[in-house]
């Protein structure tokens, strides 16, 4: 297929060379039942898509009981959640493909009657004790507004994300990427709407930024720096996050450059999406802008990956004209567990999504969880 055929060339991250630039975002689908352990059906999930997928990210991957909400999402926690991934690193690099960790925590939009929040015995924390405004909790009643306390020592969380990226190796993944988008803790931390603090971690840029920067050297103390990406969305939005153009821009771009100077593989840049951008008190939350124009100039060595409604024929442009060097599909690898092999053979992209199973059945066992999972078919080759 002409019109995608520079997506289908191989690409170097650090030290691995992926065999195309069709790549797997983080895509939540709540199957890790029931203690948020990986099971047989996320094998076979997982397993599906390393047949023609150049990298895989795992779903948000929780790092501790404490700073959850959704069911059922798996964790990196103990050792039992170790065993789950270990077979499916196994799985993904029988097929010829690599897959890195999404390490989680949602910081102020956890809920503290979510199941494992509750184990935890601890508090809902945030950078500050701001509530997130708008949308609505996957299964429990109200929305965001629950947060409870600010975390006084934010490094008990970095010694978290750290514990999980020693746990990712241990499963053997390849990598691990901080989950800096979306609203969660990371972003949290950024943003001067969620982050009040007076103290070393709020205020000025250069504090905001500090979590999300003392999380990375955290991650590459345990993987290499070319084995660990960031995931990022500036524009805001989702979550009740964003901030003024000229304050966004300095701050994204302050953290960008720091992060840069750390070495890292790759910085994934989300692009805005209508979607992802709520309309809170009459008003479009985000922080419209061109994401990729704005900070890819920033990043020197690293690899600029991009995210957000790409159809494949404009991820080929984005990667042909250099704007990016590979792109990442979420609801298309959802639907078509064949995405590039499909691309490859010139197939159509015509298994239509199933919303009501997106997230799966929240009290279903293990078997009733593959409806909307793993059974949207191949193409005929």
């Amino acid at each position: 297929m002409a019109s995608v055929a520079a997506l289908l060339e191989p690409i170097q991250l650090g030290s691995l060379v992926l065999r195309n630039r069709v790549f797997m975002s983080a895509l939540t689908r709540n199957r890790s039942v029931p203690t948020s352990i990986p099971n047989s059906v996320n094998l076979e999930y997982y397993k599906q898509r390393a047949k023609s997928a150049g990298l895989i990210i795992t779903e948000g991957t929780l790092i501790s009981q404490q700073g959850t909400e959704w069911p059922h999402a798996p964790g990196l926690w103990n050792k039992e959640q170790v065993a789950g991934w270990k077979k499916i690193t196994d799985a993904v690099h029988a097929e010829g493909s690599f897959i890195f960790a999404q390490l989680w925590h949602l910081g102020r939009v956890s809920h503290p009657d979510a199941p494992e929040q509750k184990t935890s015995g601890l508090p809902v924390y945030a950078p500050s004790a701001i509530a997130a405004r708008g949308g609505k909790f996957r299964f429990l009643p109200g929305g965001p507004g629950y947060v409870t306390a600010t975390i006084d020592d934010p490094t008990q969380l970095l010694d978290a994300f750290e514990k999980a990226a020693i746990n990712a190796k241990e499963a053997g993944f390849d990598g691990v990427e901080l989950h800096g988008s979306n609203g969660y803790l990371v972003h949290q931390f950024l943003d001067s709407t969620s982050n009040l603090r007076t103290d070393s971690w709020g205020g000025s840029i250069e504090n905001r930024s500090r979590f999300g920067l003392e999380a990375l050297k955290r991650l590459i103390r345990v993987f290499g720096n070319d084995r660990v990406g960031i995931k990022l969305s500036p524009a805001g939005g989702y979550n009740d996050m964003g901030m003024p153009l000229e304050e966004t821009i300095e701050t994204f771009g302050h953290f960008i450059s720091e992060a840069e100077k750390l070495g890292i593989a790759y910085f994934t840049l989300v692009r805005y999406v209508d979607a992802l951008d709520p309309v809170i008190d009459g008003e479009r939350r985000g922080t419209f802008h061109d994401i990729l124009a704005t900070y890819a100039p920033l990043i020197k060595k690293a690899q600029v990956f991009s995210n957000g409604g790409f159809t494949p024929e404009e991820a080929a442009d984005f990667v042909k004209s250099g704007q990016a060097s590979g792109i990442f599909f979420g609801m298309s690898w959802i639907t078509h567990p064949d995405l590039a092999k499909r691309l490859k053979y010139g197939k159509p992209l015509n298994n239509a999504p199933d919303f009501k199973t997106l997230y799966g059945k929240y009290y279903a066992p293990e078997e009733e969880q593959r409806h909307g999972y793993v059974d949207y078919p191949e193409a005929e080759y």
